[in-house]
């Protein structure tokens, strides 16, 4: 697919890089907090803000967590149940963070942990439906999402290819083909070691959809690979105060740096440009001066066979020179003037 539809913009081949806040639970629990956040990712240049549509009762399992001391998680001062309680995104919050995007001309939408939450959020409104990470096996919750028949955003972290496979067999099946797959690495913040920006060539190949990096690591340098290796959509975690407490706040971008990294992106979709190779207005100049052209090694006299050894190859080419590579035609023809030395042939001058 060459492109999908994400609420008023198309998002592919052809179209400008999208790129992604993911505001998630940094909007610490305040609706004040989320509409700022919503203004300052808008000003630092985001076509969407991402939040998270969960109740910790419906996610995570305390006492198992509880018995499992690996990860990130097990640095939290808080039990991990009590951190995602904290960081449920309220349900009377969603219509009007929804209706104040709609205000501010940003798209909204959230990943739905549950399938109380799909509904709540396609009968809400939303364009589009994230899946993270943590839920690509969930294939049971992919479907129902899938058959409410818009565009879903996949991420792929800590996943293998059969996963991924299995994933995206499902959200096919229902006949949904408007995907955008997330090359993605759950770590916070990810190292760059294992970015592998060339799994989305793979990607394309296998799955003949649009692709995209959901990306922790910290600054931008992902974000531009990204748009050089042909994905068109990046995800970044986005805060108001990297030294805030959370579990998201520390490895996220504040607004100076998103700004930086959606102005570097679009330089670097100018640097990208197109598959075709020509020569480019501002090079016309250069061509003439440095492009080469045929000219008399010596005195020439009207009649005379142009043999190899009486021609020079020399800069510049005018628009009525005969250009290097044309070289092969001119020799054995006659010359139809005399010529002195170290002046330029022209095609005029020859039969």
């Amino acid at each position: 697919m060459a492109k999908i539809k994400i609420g008023k913009k198309y998002v592919g081949d052809g179209m400008p890089f999208y790129s992604i806040a993911e505001i998630g639970s940094n909007f610490d629990n305040s609706l004040k907090k989320a509409f700022r956040l919503i203004d300052l990712a808008k000003k630092a240049g985001a076509d969407a803000v991402k939040f998270q549509s969960f109740t910790a009762d419906n996610l995570v399992n305390d006492d198992c967590f509880n018995k499992l001391k690996i990860g990130y998680q097990a640095k939290w001062k808080n039990s991990v149940y009590e951190v995602y309680k904290k960081a449920e995104f309220p349900k009377e919050f969603h219509q009007k963070v929804f209706n104040y995007c709609k205000k501010k001309n940003i798209e909204f939408f959230s990943a739905p942990y549950d399938k109380e939450s799909v509904d709540f959020l396609d009968k809400l409104g939303v364009k589009v439906f994230k899946i993270g990470s943590g839920d690509i096996t969930w294939l049971e919750n992919i479907e129902y999402i899938a058959k409410k028949n818009k565009p879903i955003i996949l991420a792929t972290g800590a996943s293998d290819m059969r996963h991924v496979e299995n994933a995206i067999k499902t959200i096919k099946k229902t006949g949904n083909n408007q995907i955008v797959l997330m090359q993605c690495v759950t770590n916070y913040p990810a190292s760059f070691k294992n970015i592998n920006l060339k799994v989305l060539e793979t990607f394309k190949k296998k799955f003949k959809c649009l692709v995209g990096y959901s990306d922790h690591t910290l600054g931008d340098i992902v974000a531009l690979g990204t748009v050089a290796m042909g994905g068109c959509m990046i995800e970044k975690h986005f805060t108001d105060n990297n030294k805030l407490p959370g579990p998201d706040h520390s490895f996220a971008m504040d607004p100076k740096a998103f700004k930086l990294m959606t102005d570097k992106i679009k330089t670097m979709e100018m640097i990208v440009g197109n598959e075709k190779k020509e020569v480019y207005e501002e090079e016309k100049d250069q061509y003439v001066s440095m492009k080469r052209g045929v000219k008399s090694a010596k005195s020439l006299k009207k009649g005379q066979i142009l043999k190899r050894n009486l021609l020079k190859i020399l800069r510049p080419c005018l628009p009525d020179d005969i250009p290097a590579d044309d070289l092969k035609s001119v020799i054995g023809k006659k010359l139809k003037v005399n010529l002195e030395a170290n002046k330029a042939i022209k095609k005029r001058m020859i039969f």
